[in-house]
Formats: C-alpha cells, sequence, structure tokens
C-alpha cells in the first residue's frame, strides 16, 4: 500500500502549505462519514513529470482531508493489447478502480490534447468486467498541465471520458498553464490562483463523493440491468453480449 503513498515523501517536510490551508470544517465534516478512497491517475513518464507534481498536491490536499488517496504509477504498464489482461499492473490497476469512490484524473496536454499515457490506463479499465463495473458511479475531479498557454482541450476530452465511463464529473476542474513556471526547488506548487483553484477542485470532489456515495445503488440502477439481470440471472460481459 505504500507504494501508492509516495505523495507523502516530502523534500522539505517543513513548511508544508497544505497544512495551512483552512479547512477544518470539512475535515470535521468528514470524520462523521466513512473515509473517502480516492485513486489518483496521472499521464507522464518524464522523470521531472509536471502532471505527476499536480496529481500528488491533489493527494496531499485530499489526504489532508481524511481521505484514504492512492496513486497509480503507470510506469510498466503494457500497450493496451488483447494479451496482457493478467500483466501485474493491469491487474493493480483495475484493482485499485474497484476499490476507490472518487477519481482524480491528471493529464498533460500533448499536441493539443491527452496523452497516450493517460488514455492507455483508461483503456485498461473496461467499462464492464461481467457483472463489476470498475468505475460506474465514481466521483472524478479531471485536471490538465500545459507546457505553453491555456488551454481546455485536454479537460474537455477527460470530462467525455469520464461520461463515457459512467463517472459523475464535478462541475469545477483545474488547467494550469507554463507548469514549468507553477512548481519550485522542491516540486511544490507555489501560490497562485492557480494552486487556489487546485484547492477548490479538491475540496469540492470531497464534498461530491461523501454526498453521492450513500445513493449510489440507488442513481446507477437501471431498468435495462434489471431486466437483464432477471433474465441471466447476472450482468453479461461484452464477449457474452457479442457471442
Amino acid at each position: 500500500m505504500l507504494r501508492h503513498k509516495p505523495y507523502r515523501a516530502l523534500k522539505d517536510a517543513t513548511n508544508d502549505w497544505v497544512t495551512k490551508l483552512n479547512l477544518s470544517a470539512l475535515q470535521s465534516y468528514g470524520k462523521q462519514h466513512t473515509p473517502v478512497n480516492v485513486l489518483v491517475l496521472y499521464g507522464s513518464l518524464r522523470e521531472r513529470s509536471f502532471s505527476r507534481l499536480l496529481a500528488f498536491e491533489f493527494a496531499r490536499i485530499l489526504d489532508h482531508l481524511g481521505a484514504d488517496v492512492r496513486v497509480f504509477d503507470p510506469t510498466g504498464l503494457p500497450v493496451k493489447d488483447g494479451v496482457s489482461e493478467n500483466h501485474p499492473k493491469v491487474q493493480e490497476l483495475r484493482e485499485l478502480s474497484n476499490w476507490s469512490h472518487a477519481h482524480v484524473w491528471v493529464s498533460p496536454e500533448q499536441h493539443g490534447n491527452i496523452t497516450a499515457v493517460f488514455k492507455n490506463q483508461i483503456d485498461w479499465i473496461p467499462l464492464a468486467l461481467g457483472s463489476v463495473r470498475p468505475t460506474q458511479g465514481r466521483t472524478l475531479a479531471i485536471a490538465q498541465v500545459s507546457g505553453g498557454s491555456q488551454s481546455f482541450n485536454t479537460v474537455n476530452t477527460l470530462r467525455m471520458l469520464g461520461r463515457w465511463m459512467r463517472m459523475f464529473t464535478i462541475p469545477n476542474q483545474s488547467s494550469v498553464p507554463k507548469a514549468w513556471t507553477e512548481f519550485d526547488g522542491d516540486d511544490r506548487m507555489k501560490p497562485s490562483d492557480l494552486r487556489q483553484r487546485v484547492v477548490d477542485v479538491a475540496e469540492e470532489l470531497f464534498k461530491f463523493t461523501i454526498i453521492l456515495r450513500p445513493e449510489m445503488e440507488f442513481l446507477t440502477d437501471r431498468h435495462s440491468e434489471r431486466e437483464e439481470k432477471e433474465k441471466n440471472g447476472r450482468l453479461l460481459s461484452q464477449a457474452e453480449k457479442v457471442q
């Protein structure tokens, strides 16, 4: 489990801006509920990846709020194919998705859209595994980093993917332009309105997840799936449906 919490290893733990945030009311509210499980995905394999640095900031804020936050490292995840279903990294990603109540997706913008590294992770999380829906009903926060000027192409794509994966994507989002100027030598986000937005997004995800989670079974109950269960005794996999 510890390998999924690399965000806790700080270069300078004496001056962590997250611990100074005014979030006491939300922390108290969160303690009244079962802890929220959050999976964080990022979309780069670079040694100093700004999507990873931003993902870690989201993780720290949510961890500070009381969530159980786990970050998936995409290093070593095979390219989506038809023969790697049992690869350890594929199984790890799917298990984390099943475990989660909420996701945070952070992708760089490359050639005007999400990266292959990020899309590959989504492709390995199927819409259905037999009767299990690995992402259905989860809440989702989305964010992007750009090397240049402000853009919203990537968050727009992430929002579309979230809808396709049957997730509840929160209204707020984060887009960080010129990301290389927004992080200091300790790999922490500098004070700015952009950092304030990151806190707002994390806070909103936490609230939406707490509110929606108790009603998730009701919200995701569908007439078509009830009929399928009545007819077959369970939901069929996609492969069974096309036979």
